[in-house]
């Protein structure tokens, strides 16, 4: 017997492919994050504030050990599990799950792939028990995409100390990491280095970025870094080019994927939500052809991206996947999910610009998330290269 409609955005049963023990672990986490973090998160965001309750929360729940299991409880997870995780946690708000892949994903991870074992020996445990925050300090003021060819901060070697000059933005948890991982060029070889820089170090200053649209609760910085005095035994001694900075990147190109799923099918579940809910003209608005022809189009485009990651995963466990694919992985999927956020605000109306359905949230944030960790553009150009063999970047 063909099994009955399932209006979950997973249509096609894709969290079939974990384990069943993957299955429960999975939804244990999504309760936890439902019942401790989500109350926390729109207010947050209205205020454009950090809440700081949510760090024991999160170690509470060890969510750095998943990723890291030599630093948690000594089970490995496999990939597909990882991306579904990172998709609840997106699910229930980008900003916080913002704050934990640039903790975990970047400043842990570019720590644990380009550090010394006495490095990693140093600094992780804290890490995975977040009782120190990290933040990853690449982007600058005047650049962006270009960052590998023009990074503008400079490393000066004094015996066994690295002075470092220049400055970086939008820095995600700049405002209060205790450890920051700050990308420089050597002025003596030309090439990228990586140092930890911790909190309080002079001539290191961090100011809050204002204004944003989007993840708001993320505290994103302006860093100067003014003569600031890193000893050589705080360089990561596993980074010696702008290649070893990429590899760091491409690790989380591919989780940026799963986050747009996150907040595609976060977008989906609201509108079908409202749709069966929201009664005019004497009936639920989900009886109308225009809402369920909305509705089919953004659960086509989840199920879609759904097909992308989860595949890209499977490659990535195997040992195969290319950073060529990851690219095409970002640029595809946080495209659908764009299409898929604003799909959901036009069937709210007017209740889908106010905090109070959720959905102006999520519209917001995706803008953010379509840009970062490499534009579609830029990514679009590295998977272009790929299938003709001609560099089309200017």
């Amino acid at each position: 017997m063909p099994k009955p409609a399932n209006p979950a955005s997973d249509f096609f049963g894709f969290a079939d492919l974990l384990s069943d023990a993957e299955r429960r672990e999975l939804a244990a986490v999504r309760d936890y994050l439902e019942s401790e973090i989500k109350p926390l998160a729109n207010a947050a965001w209205d205020r454009a504030e950090f809440p700081f309750e949510v760090i024991e929360k999160f170690a509470k729940l060890g969510l750095p050990g998943y990723s890291y299991p030599e630093y948690g409880d000594g089970r490995p997870r496999g990939e597909l599990f990882s991306g579904f995780l990172s998709m609840e946690l997106n699910r229930i708000d980008p900003s916080l799950a913002v704050f934990a892949g640039v903790h975990t994903g970047l400043a842990m991870g570019s720590i644990h792939g380009g550090g010394s074992q006495e490095q990693r020996d140093r600094w992780l445990p804290d890490m995975a028990a977040m009782k120190k925050i990290g933040a990853f300090a690449l982007t600058e003021p005047e650049g962006g995409s270009d960052v590998a060819g023009g990074m503008r901060t400079t490393a000066r070697r004094d015996g066994d100390t690295w002075i470092l000059n220049g400055a970086k933005r939008w820095i995600g948890n700049g405002t209060f990491a205790d450890l920051v991982v700050v990308w420089a060029r050597d002025t003596a070889d030309n090439t990228v280095k990586g140092f930890v820089v911790p909190k309080g170090a002079p001539g290191f200053t961090a100011t809050k970025i204002e204004g944003k649209i989007a993840l708001r609760t993320v505290q994103n910085a302006d860093i100067v870094l003014d003569e600031v005095r890193v000893p050589e035994a705080d360089r990561l001694q596993g980074i010696n080019t702008f290649r070893d900075t990429a590899a760091v990147l491409a690790r989380t190109r591919g989780g940026v994927a799963w986050q747009a799923l996150g907040v595609a099918v976060r977008a989906y579940e609201l509108a079908r939500q409202y749709a069966v809910e929201r009664v005019q003209f004497g009936r639920p608005i989900g009886g109308f052809q225009m809402i369920q022809d909305l509705l089919v189009k953004m659960l086509g485009n989840v199920t879609a991206m759904f097909g992308v990651v989860v595949r890209l995963n499977q490659l990535v466990a195997a040992g195969e996947g290319s950073a060529e694919q990851a690219a095409l992985a970002k640029a595809f999927t946080t495209t659908r999910m764009r299409e898929c956020v604003a799909w959901a605000r036009e069937l709210f109306g007017g209740n889908g610009i106010v905090l109070d359905y959720e959905i102006a949230k999520f519209f917001a944030d995706a803008e953010a998330v379509y840009s970062f960790e490499g534009s579609r553009e830029m990514n679009t150009l590295i998977v272009g290269k790929a299938i003709t063999g001609h560099s089309a970047f200017a």
